[in-house]
C-alpha cells in the first residue's frame, strides 16, 4: 500500500513546491511574476507569528501535494484563526487522501497552539475539491466579497 507522508516544507523542496504551486495557479487560470514566487518562498521560511507556513505531501517518495496556511487575529476570539490559503494535490493522485491528509496536518498544527478555527475558501465550480470539503468540514454559508 502507498504511504502518504505530510511534513513541513523544507528548503530542499523548492523545485517540487514551485512545480505544484504553478500547477495550482494554472488550475485557477492565474499566473504570478517570478518576484511573487520568490517572496512567497522566502516568507514560508521567515519566523513570525503571522508569516505563512506550508506542508508538502509525498506519496511513495514523490511530492504530490502542498498547502499554505497562516494565522491571524480575530475580534471574535482570544486565539488566532488559521486560514488554509492554498491546497493542491496533483491530479494524478486525487482521490487517494492527499487533500484530506494536508487539511488534517494543518488542523493538528493549529491545535498545538490552541487554534480551533481552521477555514478556507474554494471556487464554487471546484466540484472535485468540494466533495472532499463537504466530507471533512462544514460549509458556513458565507459568501466572499473583495475590492479588487
Amino acid at each position: 500500500m502507498s504511504e502518504i507522508i505530510v511534513r513541513p516544507l523544507a528548503q530542499s523542496d523548492h523545485a517540487d513546491w514551485k512545480r505544484l504551486w504553478t500547477d495550482y495557479l494554472t488550475f485557477y487560470e492565474t499566473k504570478l511574476p517570478e518576484e511573487v514566487y520568490a517572496v512567497t518562498w522566502k516568507r514560508l521560511f521567515t519566523e513570525g507569528e503571522f508569516e505563512p507556513k506550508g506542508f508538502m505531501a509525498t506519496l511513495d517518495g514523490k511530492a504530490v501535494g502542498l498547502t499554505h496556511y497562516l494565522y491571524h487575529r480575530s475580534g471574535w476570539s482570544e486565539k488566532n484563526n488559521c486560514y488554509l490559503q492554498d491546497l493542491f494535490a496533483d491530479p494524478d493522485v486525487r482521490g487517494k487522501g492527499i487533500g484530506a491528509a494536508l487539511i488534517n496536518a494543518v488542523k493538528q498544527e493549529a491545535a498545538k497552539i490552541g487554534v480551533k478555527n481552521v477555514y478556507w475558501m474554494t471556487h464554487e465550480t471546484n466540484t472535485t475539491a468540494r466533495k472532499l470539503y463537504d466530507h471533512v468540514a462544514r460549509r458556513t454559508g458565507f459568501i466572499e466579497y473583495d475590492l479588487l
